[in-house]
């Protein structure tokens, strides 16, 4: 095992982990985002609300 820094154990567990999801995500039919626009209450003011629909 060669000598990795803690920096440099995160950057290979994510590129290992980025080959491995790509191309399930390329395959998947694009997703429709919708955002709403809700009231929210605690705040007082509106706030916009992101659903990803497949």
């Amino acid at each position: 095992m060669p000598n990795l820094t803690r920096r440099g154990f995160i950057a290979a567990t994510f590129a290992a982990g980025s080959v491995r999801a790509l191309p399930q995500i390329a395959k998947a039919p694009p997703a429709r985002r919708i955002l709403t626009l809700v009231y929210d209450k605690s705040v007082g003011a509106m706030r916009a609300v992101e659903r990803v629909v497949r």
